[in-house]
């Protein structure tokens, strides 16, 4: 029987290697750290998901008369 090679992604916020597990509780970040530092940069507006905030709020109507 073949053993299953764990995966593994890197750290959105310093770029370490994560392994894709429990053994990792705070992926897909290293450490609670770099979890709470891309929290604030979010925070303080630093990083966002990019989007048309007009255009997606129209359409948030529509989910609201479901």
């Amino acid at each position: 029987m073949t053993e299953k090679k764990p995966i593994v992604v890197k750290c959105p916020s310093c770029g370490a290697d994560v392994i894709w597990s429990e053994v990792s509780p705070n992926r897909p970040f290293c450490s609670e750290q770099c979890k709470n530092k891309d929290f604030i940069a979010w925070a303080n507006e630093k990083q966002r998901i990019s989007g048309d905030s007009n255009y997606d709020d129209v359409l948030s109507d529509d989910l609201e008369n479901n």
